[in-house]
């Protein structure tokens, strides 16, 4: 799988640096993609506040949801996206096979969780090979960190390759919650919250123990192109980013408020959620050796050109 992951990846990429990378995109119009979860609601505060729009005059500013990194990247390559937010591993293999992008600033961090309803599996070793494992896609975070474990226990990072089936979060949870298609869907809030309140669903592994500690979920990218063309909306949009992040951080129970019109939650909940043990939003990007060292090793990425200054704009951003 790791091969035909690279594959694709590296024909797909390829192909839209030949088209001209950003070659259509509209005049005076930025697009912004982010994915799904409560790991991106500093976006959704900003998309709600208006914050950008408010700070970029005679730009128009759309959004789009789209199901994973996949296709935020295949839309970046046609100029159909100028900024997206994913996990790093996605972001590190498109880099490898060529993509010209760099992380902006950390959004995230993140509870992450891999959940079941079978009473018999308490471990990894439980997971038989007829059981099924739902996750946004192969070489996300998700399946990364399923691998480094996967490793750590069996000394085999694809042990679990052949039984991923791609869903999207929301499609993950409802699989799961109703027992059908799939036993196990490693995931993120709030649909890891979710999922544990049901009686009978319990985790199995975190993000963490996975990785083995903390590590930023989401980050924000932008290709070279829209660096080097737009630094003024780039600036500002870093500054938006910013006072989103503290708009959360300051006042989660305003935050909470407006994040009721994109979620099936209460405000209580949100609020919750959102100030929840481990759930962090932070401009800081963390783990991102411990990515790279994991990735080379075991063939998700074959570069070792894999310096700071090659994967962020602003280098001061990354933590140890």
């Amino acid at each position: 799988m790791r091969k035909l992951i690279s594959l694709l990846l590296a024909i797909t990429i390829f192909s839209g640096i030949l088209s001209g990378c950003g070659a259509n995109r509209k005049k005076n119009t930025i697009t912004i993609a982010d994915q799904y979860g409560l790991a991106y609601a500093p976006i959704q505060i900003m998309k709600d506040k208006n914050t950008l729009e408010n700070q970029t005059d005679g730009i128009r500013i759309e959004w789009k949801k789209l199901a994973n990194t996949a296709a935020i990247r295949e839309a970046m390559l046609a100029g159909e996206v100028d900024i997206g937010f994913m996990a790093i591993p996605p972001f590190l293999i498109g880099k490898d096979k060529g993509m010209p992008w760099k992380i902006i600033s950390g959004l995230s961090m993140s509870p992450l969780g891999l959940m079941t309803y079978k009473e018999d599996i308490q471990t990894l070793a439980d997971i038989s090979d007829d059981d099924r494992i739902a996750l946004p896609q192969p070489g996300s975070i998700q399946h990364i960190l399923l691998a480094m474990a996967a490793e750590r226990e069996f000394g085999d990072a694809g042990r679990f390759d052949d039984q991923l089936v791609t869903m999207a979060h929301p499609d993950g949870m409802n699989a799961l919650l109703t027992r059908k298609e799939i036993t196990a869907h490693f995931t993120s809030p709030p649909y890891v919250f979710k999922e544990s309140r049901d009686e009978g669903i319990h985790q199995i592994l975190s993000g963490q123990e996975a990785l083995g500690g903390e590590f930023s979920f989401i980050v924000g990218v932008c290709t070279e192109d829209f660096y080097q063309s737009h630094p003024e909306i780039y600036s500002v949009f870093v500054q938006a980013l910013d006072q989103s992040i503290g708009f959360i951080n300051n006042n989660p129970d305003l935050a909470a408020g407006i994040l009721t019109g994109y979620y099936d939650l209460s405000q209580e909940e949100i609020k919750q959620y959102i100030t929840w043990p481990g759930m962090v939003y932070s401009d800081k990007v963390r783990g991102l050796d411990e990515f790279i060292i994991f990735m080379q090793r075991a063939n998700y990425i074959d570069s070792e050109n894999m310096e700071l200054t090659q994967l962020l704009w602003e280098v001061d951003l990354y933590e140890k």
